[in-house]
């Protein structure tokens, strides 16, 4: 009797934790879907890339990913 109340015990134990992680993965989703990443920064946002055009030749540009390790 005793090993199947701690049988209860864990299934209820495992059901609780079971219902708990699906329901806060719910809210999660909910949370971030309506979340726009790639709308433009609001105030005194800086530009933190810039794009060069550099014109080398292949082999320069082979070492140069190898050295920067792209």
């Amino acid at each position: 009797m005793k090993t199947i109340w701690q049988m209860v015990k864990v299934f209820v134990l495992f059901t609780g934790c079971t219902i708990l992680f699906y329901y806060s993965l719910i809210w999660f989703h909910r949370e971030y879907e309506n979340y726009h990443r790639y709308d433009e920064p609001q105030g005194s946002a800086v530009k933190a890339s810039t794009t060069e055009t550099i014109s080398t030749d292949w082999l320069e540009r082979f070492i140069l990913f190898y050295r920067d390790g792209e």
